[in-house]
């Protein structure tokens, strides 16, 4: 979404990084070192109460950025960022981005500017969804809704993930996802067995989904398709320099 002058200057800074499932990228009150930017993984932003249970507060896949928080001036969040679907992704030293932010718009007007307020508001709306969809709405309904946001971050229709992560990120019980899961497999929605779920029919997902889905992917459309500028994704991009995947060592999320 940025200019193509700017995004040729960015683009030289970038790693490429391989995510692998259940790498932790940020802790509690613990200062990013670096802001991703996943291509075909997707991070989760999982809160925790001191008794342990864990529960999402949003996905972040090739529409997003990990550590929207440095733009708002804040340094450390109190929740944890946990790779949930493995793939790669580009990073940013976080002093680098911090710059960048200055250099070209990011506390005055600016494209950058521009394009991370719009981000910022998706995530807002998206965390207050998920809020009220966990306390209202079925476990089946959010099972579908999270396939969905899945789906809409991957280009496979297949998804590597066990029924206990998804129990652990929508903050319920596993067998309240099996249950679920069976539903949707009976219906034949999706075929699941372990570890790997695939979804055969998209839009009777949809059908059974609650309406968050949809207020958040309206939101995300609205926003976030707003291209004032050609995107440098939606051809190769030679700008960036990596030989291949920068090695980096993560502490790692046990799901469950």
């Amino acid at each position: 979404m940025l200019p193509e002058h700017n995004f040729a200057y960015i683009s030289n800074l970038l790693e490429r990084v391989e995510l692998c499932g259940g790498d932790v990228l940020s802790e509690p009150e613990v200062a990013l070192r670096y802001v991703y930017f996943p291509i075909t993984g997707v991070i989760c932003k999982l809160n925790y109460t001191e008794n342990g249970a864990f529960s999402e507060l949003g996905l972040i896949g090739n529409e997003g950025m990990l550590g929207i928080g440095l733009y708002m001036g804040v340094e450390t969040m109190p929740h944890q960022s946990v790779v949930v679907i493995p793939g790669y992704a580009y990073r940013l030293r976080r002093s680098r981005f911090e710059e960048e932010i200055n250099r070209i718009g990011g506390l005055h007007s600016g494209a950058l500017h521009g394009i991370l307020l719009r981000y910022t508001q998706t995530l807002m709306t998206y965390m207050a969804q998920i809020a009220a969809c966990s306390r209202h709405h079925s476990i089946e309904q959010q099972l579908c809704r999270w396939l969905l946001m899945i789906l809409d971050r991957q280009s496979a229709s297949e998804i590597a993930i066990t029924q206990q992560s998804i129990a652990t990120m929508l903050g319920v019980r596993r067998e309240g996802i099996t249950e679920a899961a069976g539903k949707l497999q009976q219906a034949g929605l999706i075929r699941y067995y372990r570890g790997h779920i695939s979804v055969l029919e998209r839009a009777g997902l949809e059908a059974q989904s609650c309406e968050c889905y949809q207020v958040i992917k309206t939101e995300f459309d609205r926003l976030l398709a707003m291209r004032a500028y050609p995107s440098p994704f939606s051809k190769p991009i030679t700008a960036i320099t990596t030989n291949g995947y920068v090695k980096d060592t993560r502490r790692r999320f046990a799901f469950g």
